[in-house]
Formats: C-alpha cells, structure tokens, sequence
C-alpha cells in the first residue's frame, strides 16, 4: 500500500468527500453522531466548516482547518464517528470509512462556486430529492438565509458538473 503524502498549507481551503466502508448507508440514520464528532473537536480544534453535505454513504464539505493539519483533523472527526457508531451498533470493532478521502485545494472563486453548487446539488444528483432545499442534511439552507442562492436554485433544471469531486 502506497503512503498518501498530502499537500497542506494554512491558509487554504479544502474541498473533501468522506465514503463509508464498502458504501454502507449508515450516515443519515446517525446523523446526530455526524453533528456530535464535528461539533466536538470544532470546540477542541477551532476550524471553519464553510458548506457540507451528508448523504447515506458519503459526505462533503468545504473546510478552513486553520491551524490545524488538514489529515490530522479529518482522522480524528472520521475516528470519534466511528467510536460512537460501533458503540450505538453494539460492536466492539468494525471498519466505518474507507480508507483516505479525497481532498482538493480551493484554487479561486471560480473553483470555490463549482464546489460549493457541487455540494448542493449532490442530493439532487443522486435521486435523494427534486430539489436542494429538500435535503435538510446541508448547508444549502444557511446559504439561502445568507441570500447566496435562491430557494429554488436546482430544482428547475439538471445542473451537471466537469471535474473530479472524489465519488
């Protein structure tokens, strides 16, 4: 197995897609373990979760680790998921995520609005809902509130995408 090497530089933002082990839809069903293990060390280890998506085997996001080391915070989130998931399941051990996660550097505004429609959309893409609004497990509600898109952005027409985004 090849060592990962990533490239992290404060200052950066990071696009992010965490999939469970062999896709298991376990995310939504335990949403409030999601919450609890990001909320958790956002209070240990301050950094900025700017957009997110959770769907049932995968989630997304767009996160300013600050001072924090991008691979460090991610195992960590991913490891107090998996702690308190196995423990809810009554399981002593058990794989809960792939290994690695995808990771992309946020290059320009550009970049970042692909990305942060990406998020958005991804319920839309995969068959979840009609419409962004629809899918309560994201930040596309706060982007509406903040006026950054409208209600009814994605759900007129099918919105594709270029580009990797680590599916």
């Amino acid at each position: 197995m090849r060592n990962v090497h990533r490239f992290f530089e404060e200052g950066n933002l990071y696009f992010l897609t965490h999939v469970t082990f062999d896709r298991q839809p376990i995310l939504i069903d335990h949403i409030d373990l999601v919450h609890d293990s990001i909320d958790k060390h956002k209070r240990d280890s301050a950094f900025e979760l700017i957009a997110w998506v959770v769907l049932h085997d995968h989630w997304h996001c767009i996160i300013n680790p600050q001072e924090n080391d991008l691979a460090d915070l991610t195992k960590r989130i991913k490891l107090s998921f998996a702690m308190r998931f196995l423990k809810r399941a009554g399981q002593k051990s058990g794989r809960t995520w792939q290994n690695r996660y995808w990771d992309h550097i946020i290059r320009n505004s550009e970049d970042m609005n692909n990305h942060l429609d990406y998020i958005h959309y991804n319920p839309v893409k995969h068959g979840y809902v009609t419409a962004p609004l629809d899918w309560e497990h994201s930040s596309f509600h706060k982007f509406v509130d903040e006026g950054l898109y409208r209600p009814d952005w994605g759900a007129k027409r099918e919105i594709g995408f270029s580009g990797r985004f680590g599916e």
